[in-house]
């Protein structure tokens, strides 16, 4: 043939190689662990739709906070499961609350290593579950919801969060919280929004993990799946309103949204491997129908290609490990 045939497998010849001219990477800095602490237990609870991972003890998160800081992890989301809930979550806001506690406890563990994050929401901590306090016909109401998360953004604060993670999309929610925050004297703070959060099928495991009491649903406030120019236009209010890290959330089914966020917005941006994302690699991996591993890398690689500078994820500890013997 006297046309030259193109070769782009050259660049695939050897691992040095595909190291060289690799597009993307992922770090252990890159990366978040969520975190369950569960009131009053003395020992870790197993989740059962969440195999590996757990409802920790008090000590078992202190040790948990330890092992990530050492693997190089950018931080902890840290989520409570209180033994008491009712309808305007009052745990969320009480210091002593399991959610504060596990703040201090997670801070006085790993100081400047880690950045400690705390979900900013009520839907651990109300009886009916939902993400804010219902009125009297039974829907949540927007504008008594962001006075709680604002109380909750204080408890945060003063157990030493370094971001708050407001997640129940509620209209106006972190222009509420900076107000909150920086009225305290607290600007140190940060607020990493989940700015596109999809009411998705894919939460289930999640629900066991928090012992969620949620009845009904919450199509009325988080976004709707056929919508992505909504997640976008979520995003910019969020960075309008002070957020200095905006999220989508679920991350898979979604990286359509996560490349238009990080296309929109000029700030970091992070994405939340979700529960079911991580439960349904894990149940083919135990069938023996993948590759666990070079499942998990692939799936964090493809998140991290959509756009994300941060990744939440179950196997952030894992995965860290095995960035480093690659």
């Amino acid at each position: 043939m006297d046309v030259p045939v193109i070769r782009p497998r050259r660049l695939r010849q050897t691992p040095a190689l595909r190291r060289l001219v690799a597009e993307t990477s992922i770090e252990p800095r890159q990366l978040v662990l969520p975190m369950f602490v569960r009131e009053g237990a003395t020992e870790p609870v197993q989740i059962g739709s969440m195999p590996g991972v757990v409802q920790h003890s008090r000590d078992s998160l202190r040790k948990a906070v330890a092992e990530a800081a050492e693997t190089g992890l950018g931080g902890v989301m840290l989520f409570g499961v209180p033994t008491s809930k009712d309808p305007q979550g009052s745990a969320a806001v009480d210091p002593d609350g399991i959610l504060n506690v596990a703040i201090a406890d997670a801070v006085a563990e790993a100081g400047d290593a880690l950045s400690v994050m705390a979900d900013l929401c009520l839907d651990e901590f109300t009886s009916h579950g939902h993400c804010g306090v219902l009125d009297d016909h039974g829907r949540v109401d927007n504008d008594r919801t962001l006075a709680i998360y604002a109380e909750m953004a204080l408890a945060q604060a003063a157990a030493g969060v370094h971001l708050v993670g407001p997640s129940g999309m509620m209209d106006g929610q972190v222009a509420a919280i900076r107000a909150a925050l920086d009225g305290a004297d607290r600007t140190d703070v940060g607020i990493l929004a989940y700015g596109a959060k999809y009411a998705s099928a894919f939460y289930g495991p999640f629900r066991e993990a928090v012992d969620s009491s949620l009845e009904g649903d919450r199509r009325t406030y988080q976004q709707d799946p056929a919508n992505a120019r909504e997640g976008v236009r979520e995003a910019l209010l969020d960075v309008e309103q002070g957020a200095d890290i905006v999220m989508v959330k679920p991350a898979l089914a979604y990286l359509d949204v996560l490349r238009q966020v990080r296309d929109a917005v000029d700030i970091p941006v992070a994405a939340y491997n979700i529960s079911g994302e991580y439960s349904m690699v894990e149940a083919a991996a135990a069938n023996g129908w993948i590759d666990r591993e070079p499942a998990i890398l692939e799936t964090l690689l493809s998140i991290r290609r959509a756009g994300a500078d941060i990744i939440l994820t179950y196997w952030a500890t894992e995965a860290a490990r095995l960035l480093q013997h690659r």
